[in-house]
């Protein structure tokens, strides 16, 4: 009788095991979805110096990739040179910050909807001692004025049709400056990471986005001497390239970075970015009503 409760009891405890060996098995196989290749799995992205050297691509493309099956090729270029890739069928999609150039982009027939969807703050950059009293300043237009005033400090301007570089000259226009052909002037003609460069070899000022010149800040003999207002807002949208205008353009995979991009999941992962390394959030996620 004894034997026959133990085996009782065993046949219990396998059956319990197998149960619970049966769950586990389960959550695994729920957890560990499979995604199908899609039939057109590459997707062309025109994007912006600014956004590829703060890094944020780099980080976000692993997660984008393994969740949708899709392999992201990258190019990055300053505004213009971006936005022309997808005026001649050559990008599916575009991650780009100039509004006007945006829109102009969009009502020439190339672009399906532009979505805005992040926003960060250029900054203004130079040296320490700061001898235009640029952190004095309560805004880029009359920092930007400082400085054309003082004419004792350099100024660094990228010169090459980007969004940061047309940002610049929007603040010049507001304050009825023209900086080209002043002697303290400098166009690099050269992507952001370069122009900061420049800039700290000369103890120069500069405009730039905030992620790239943190990550490139160790580098650099400049610092923050205005972080944020209004008139140096930064907003990043996306822009399917139209499929009316290039046929052959992958509109389902832009779609689809979009969605990934515009999703909980994207906008989590982005307001994290940059809080580890440089403690503090770099990039701003837009309400998507």
């Amino acid at each position: 009788m004894k034997m026959k409760k133990n085996w009782l009891l065993l046949l219990v405890v396998l059956m319990a095991v197998a149960l619970v060996f049966t769950a586990c098995a389960s959550t695994e196989k729920e957890d560990d979805t499979e995604v199908t290749t899609p039939e057109n799995p590459v997707i062309r992205l025109s994007t912006t110096t600014s956004v590829n050297d703060s890094g944020l691509l780099a980080y976000l493309q692993p997660y984008f990739e393994e969740a949708t099956g899709y392999t992201l090729e990258i190019t990055s270029n300053g505004t213009g040179a971006a936005v022309a890739l997808g005026e001649t069928g050559d990008a599916d999609c575009l991650l780009v910050h100039a509004k006007a150039t945006e829109e102009e982009f969009i009502n020439g027939g190339y672009g399906v909807d532009r979505i805005p969807f992040m926003y960060n703050y250029f900054v203004i950059v130079g040296p320490e001692s700061d001898p235009a009293g640029v952190a004095d300043a309560t805004s880029a237009a009359d920092a930007f004025k400082a400085i054309a005033d003082s004419a004792s400090t350099e100024f660094v301007s990228r010169g090459d049709d980007s969004g940061t570089n047309k940002a610049e000259m929007n603040i010049w226009t507001s304050i009825n400056v023209n900086p080209s052909g002043q002697s303290w002037y400098i166009s690099s003609g050269s992507g952001m990471g370069a122009t900061l460069n420049q800039a700290s070899e000369r103890l120069a000022y500069c405009l730039t986005d905030k992620a790239t010149f943190l990550a490139s800040a160790a580098n650099l003999d400049l610092k923050i001497l205005l972080a944020s207002s209004e008139d140096i807002k930064n907003t990043y949208s996306l822009i399917a390239v139209n499929p009316e205008a290039w046929p052959d353009t992958n509109i389902d995979g832009a779609n689809a970075f979009i969605e990934w991009m515009t999703s909980d999941e994207a906008s989590d992962l982005i307001a994290e970015y940059g809080v580890e390394e440089y403690g503090e959030q770099l990039f701003f996620v837009m309400d998507q009503q």
